[in-house]
C-alpha cells in the first residue's frame, strides 16, 4: 500500500473581487445606501430617463439593470452580512458559486454611462457584413468585441455586445471598428 504524504495547507492570499448581487424589485437604491453604510465599495449604474404621470413629467435616475448591484468585497469574510442586509435576495451564481464580474466589464459599463473619460481618433473601416464578429479599436468601447446586426448607411453600423448576461445594442460611426480574424 503507497504512503500518503503529509498535507499541507497552501497559503491562498484571498483578495476582494467584484459580485454582482440581485435585489427584490425597485430596492437597488436602498440597498446601495445600507451597504454604503456598512462600508462596502458599490457600483450602482444609473440613468436618467423621463417619467410622465397624469399631472406632471419628470427626470428620475433608474437602475441600468434593475435588481442587479456590483459589489466589492472578500465574499469568504462578508457573504453573510452582505445576505442579511434588508433587501439583498441573493448572489448571481454561476455553476452554483457565487460568480466574479469581470472588472473590464465593469469598465464596459461606466464607459458607456459617461462615467470615464475617453480619448479617441477616427480609423478606416475594413469591408465587413452583418453577422461578423468584429472589435472597437476607437471611441468609448474601445478593446471589446461584438457581432455586427446591422449599418446605417456608410457611417454608422449597430452592434451587440453580450455583457454580464444582459444584451447591449450600441450604435458607433463605422470607422470605430474591424473585422475579428
Amino acid at each position: 500500500m503507497p504512503r500518503l504524504g503529509k498535507m499541507t495547507k497552501t497559503n491562498k492570499t484571498q483578495t476582494a473581487q467584484w459580485y454582482l448581487l440581485y435585489t427584490k424589485p425597485r430596492a437597488e437604491k436602498k440597498v446601495a445606501l445600507e451597504l454604503g453604510l456598512k462600508g462596502y465599495e458599490l457600483f450602482l449604474p444609473l440613468q436618467r430617463t423621463l417619467k410622465q404621470w397624469s399631472d406632471r413629467k419628470k427626470w428620475v435616475e433608474e437602475p441600468l439593470f434593475k435588481g442587479y448591484i456590483f459589489i466589492h468585497t472578500l465574499l469568504e469574510k462578508n457573504f453573510y452580512d452582505i445576505l442579511n442586509t434588508n433587501g439583498v435576495v441573493k448572489f448571481v451564481n454561476f455553476e452554483r458559486h457565487p460568480a466574479v464580474v469581470d472588472v473590464r466589464e465593469m469598465e464596459l459599463v461606466k464607459r458607456l454611462l459617461g462615467e470615464v473619460d475617453i480619448n479617441f481618433t477616427a480609423i478606416e473601416l475594413n469591408s465587413l457584413t452583418v453577422g461578423d464578429e468584429v472589435e472597437i479599436i476607437a471611441g468609448p468601447l474601445i478593446g471589446h468585441r461584438g457581432k455586427l446586426s446591422n449599418t446605417q448607411g456608410a457611417t454608422k453600423v449597430i452592434l451587440e455586445l453580450i455583457s454580464i448576461q444582459q444584451g447591449l445594442v450600441v450604435t458607433l460611426p463605422s470607422e470605430f471598428i474591424r473585422g475579428v480574424c
